[in-house]
């Protein structure tokens, strides 16, 4: 008998309403975003910097690209099996004490 109370036609339009104010938001956010891409876009310099054979310091180019090499070896060291995971398993162990042993004392 509730249904019979509903106003469907308001219920209708509510609803249209708002399919047609959440497009509306969303195209909105699409220009919002497309105006902050255009001004935090980096501007384009028109010389290019040129880089130098020796910096300022007298450290020639091959020194630079050791240095660098030498950090990047550094920081980005893995082990050589990364993906591979190793199971130990105690045959000795049943289910039973496995679920009292990691049972919070």
């Amino acid at each position: 008998m509730m249904m019979l109370a509903v106003n469907w036609g308001n219920a209708a339009v509510v609803a249209l309403f708002s399919i047609v104010l959440v497009f509306i938001v969303l195209v909105l956010l699409i220009y919002i975003l497309k105006l902050f891409g255009v001004i935090f876009a980096e501007k384009k310099s028109a010389t290019p910097a040129v880089a130098t054979a020796t910096a300022s310091d007298g450290i020639s180019e091959e020194e630079v690209a050791a240095i660098a090499m030498a950090v990047n070896l550094f920081f980005n060291r893995h082990d050589e099996e990364s993906d591979v995971l190793t199971f130990r398993q105690n045959h000795d162990v049943s289910a039973w004490q496995v679920r009292n042993i990691s049972k919070p004392l």
